[in-house]
């Protein structure tokens, strides 16, 4: 299901917005999208072929972020594990199943495509940076009609073993590939605010996005509940 980026910007936020930072970048599940319902599809085909009771979306939602593997390990778990030599064939499965049905049920958050066009409307460059692997994010972004509107897109494999989220690589590389700047970030996990922070760059937190745990456990420098809020939080971090 693709997003309507052909509509006007119709953000509500008032008075004129002088965006304070040149960069805004984004993780992408849990952050720009909501692609709980597909990535638990995927999960509960893995456990399906692995005689494994399905999860609930909610009960994945708290297994989203580190990445499809993670994510499988932490499913795994839920009913006793599995064997190392097994986890691999698993793997692949569910890798299989999500990229056959990545856009089925996947959807922008509320809000988001009137706060992207807002912030390119005032030539702030976008970007995303996630531990999906890059050219799935890539092909998600593309059949949601939004890959277009992100100057570049760091990917969990972009820059090699060892310097996925938290690791501030990926926050670095993509400031450097935007051309550099002021920046900020926008995510959902404590991955995304630990790598923003290492970084040194303002992070902030959506509550809506797939948490474990209080949204203000996660120490971002401010918290959004909705996109309508995201310019007035950049406007207060840059002040």
């Amino acid at each position: 299901m693709s997003a309507d980026s052909s509509s006007p910007p119709n953000f509500p936020f008032a008075p004129p917005f002088d965006p304070p930072f040149d960069i805004v970048g984004f993780d992408l599940d849990g952050t720009l999208l909501d692609t709980s319902g597909d990535l638990t599809a995927a999960v509960n085909h893995a456990l399906g072929l692995a005689g494994r009771p399905p999860l609930t979306i909610a009960q994945v939602k708290t297994m989203i972020g580190g990445g499809g593997a993670a994510m499988l390990r932490l499913a795994l778990e839920q009913s006793g594990g599995c064997p190392p030599e097994d986890f691999a064939g698993y793997h692949r499965e569910l890798l299989t199943h999500y990229d056959a049905h990545i856009a089925d049920l996947t959807q922008p958050y509320p809000g988001l495509i009137d706060a992207l066009d807002a912030l390119a409307a005032k030539s702030v460059t976008l970007a995303v940076a996630t531990n999906k692997g890059e050219g799935r994010a890539v092909r998600l972004l593309g059949l949601m009609g939004m890959l277009e509107r992100f100057a570049c897109v760091i990917g969990g494999d972009t820059l090699g073993p060892g310097k996925a989220k938290p690791s501030p690589a990926p926050i670095i590389e993509m400031i450097a590939r935007c051309g550099g700047g002021r920046a900020a970030f926008v995510g959902d996990s404590i991955f995304d605010v630990t790598a923003a922070k290492a970084a040194g760059i303002p992070a902030i937190a959506v509550s809506f996005g797939f948490l474990n745990g209080p949204v203000e456990a996660l120490g971002a420098d401010a918290v959004v509940d909705h996109y309508d809020d995201l310019l007035p939080a950049l406007a207060r971090l840059g002040g």
